[in-house]
């Protein structure tokens, strides 16, 4: 198996994509690309892709039918500098190897997080842990960001004082905020990642993490083109139907025979089937 050189990723290697306010991506590293992928699910499944000779076939083939081993022969390290309420969403995805900046060991910096005013919203009535669509008016949205900024502030003064009275930097931090920003070197493989975006980039995700997944998947695309185009195809930008759903759709079509009404989609499930039918969300 030949080693595997993408010059458009060597091209940004170490290079800052910047996120948010402070943060930021780096491609640190990577091992692969689609020729990589190609490679291992020809010597898996031998005469068995000889329907799908072209390289982009074969991973479309691939996607499509969750062969999804040859996909994790990829593998990419990122440098990320992230906001520590984020990094506490982002662990969640435990396919991947993590190192994070330590508290104990460093000083922290003094680097928050502050939303810009369009993004302070009231909490979303219709989505239990979002916030509403519309943005508070600014003037209300400005006085609410000055008032994080300056909490953050007191809280890294406490901090510093208390560094300087020799307290240990494993106590001081203990009252650092959520918007304190972190700093991890994040390996995973292809397959986790692209489990890792359609999950983050889901509009019901938190819009800070939605920010680090968009960029996270313009870096990948770098590394892995014909592999990120088939995955936002297949599986980011599709949809997938429960099997009362896909009678639902067989029914309107005219090609299943009709069902009693008091045994069709209702409620709450026809309104999510209806949403599916509008957009992803």
């Amino acid at each position: 198996m030949a080693h595997c050189v993408v010059p458009e990723a060597e091209a940004i290697l170490d290079k800052e994509f910047p996120v948010l306010d402070k943060g930021f991506i780096r491609l640190v590293d990577y091992l692969g690309g689609d020729d990589r992928v190609v490679q291992a699910a020809r010597v898996s499944y031998g005469a068995g892709t000889k329907g799908y000779r072209e390289d982009g076939g074969l991973i479309d083939y691939l996607l499509r039918n969750q062969h999804t081993s040859p996909f994790e022969q990829v593998v990419l390290t990122f440098h990320v500098k992230l906001p520590i309420f984020v990094a506490r969403q982002w662990i969640r995805h435990r396919t991947a190897r993590l190192n994070e900046i330590s508290g104990r060991y460093s000083v922290m910096q003094e680097e928050f997080y502050v939303p810009v005013p369009e993004e302070v919203a009231l909490q979303s009535t219709d989505h239990k842990q979002g916030r509403a669509a519309a943005a508070l008016d600014r003037e209300r949205a400005q006085g609410i960001c000055r008032g994080m900024a300056a909490a953050q502030k007191q809280s890294y003064t406490d901090y510093t004082g208390l560094i300087e009275q020799g307290i240990a930097r494993e106590l001081a931090r203990i009252n650092l905020p959520l918007s304190l920003y972190t700093e991890v070197y994040w390996q995973i493989d292809l397959h986790n990642l692209f489990h890792f975006l359609n999950l983050r980039l889901s509009p019901h995700a938190q819009k800070e993490i939605r920010c680090y997944a968009g960029v996270l998947l313009e870096i990948t695309k770098r590394v892995a083109p014909r592999s990120c185009g088939s995955f936002e195809r297949h599986v980011l930008d599709g949809v997938s139907f429960s099997r009362d759903e896909f009678t639902e759709i067989q029914r309107r079509l005219g090609v299943a025979e009709e069902t009693p009404a008091d045994a069709r989609l209702q409620g709450k499930d026809l309104e999510r089937f209806e949403a599916k039918l509008k957009d992803r969300g």
